[in-house]
């Protein structure tokens, strides 16, 4: 069993829109988040913009183990993922970690997947997302978006 949630990258910044399918009530499910906001990018700094950001969810009843899934958004690889305004793509990606090494995505495509964990019961569960735009990208001033999935498998 699984339940999906929307997950946006609109202005460089992170939300999961809240739509609890009916056959989640009762299992596992987003409580809220915290938006990825990287901010201005500016082309001419020599190191990454980094953000981060947050999901929390809360389990009523322990199925087995859950695992969280990051979809690639727009991107038609995990490696990496790209924020777009108009035809210009602007490349970023979300991590696991803080040293940004393990992408967050499904397992594949050179990404891995939060879990397997048996969370506890009734408590919300915070749960980090780390960003990060690779430095020295050439892009048009503007708003790049990005519209992804988040899926959490019970």
């Amino acid at each position: 069993m699984h339940a999906k949630y929307l997950l946006c990258i609109s202005g460089m910044a992170l939300a999961v829109l809240m739509a609890v399918p009916r056959e989640a009530i009762g299992a596992c499910s987003f409580n809220s988040t915290v938006g990825v906001s990287f901010g201005a990018y500016r082309f001419f700094d020599a190191t990454p913009t980094d953000s981060t950001g947050s999901i929390t969810y809360t389990c009523l009843l322990q199925f087995s183990p859950i695992t969280i899934d990051l979809s690639k958004g727009s991107a038609p690889t995990y490696v990496p993922r790209q924020m777009r305004k108009g035809t210009d793509t602007l490349n970023y990606n979300l991590y696991l970690d803080a040293s940004r090494v393990s992408i967050w995505g499904d397992g594949t495509g050179g990404s891995s997947r939060y879990g397997p964990i048996s969370p506890p019961l009734i408590t919300p569960v915070t749960v980090t997302i780390y960003g990060r735009i690779p430095a020295s990208q050439n892009v048009r001033i503007g708003s790049y978006t990005d519209t992804g999935t988040v899926t959490i498998n019970f």
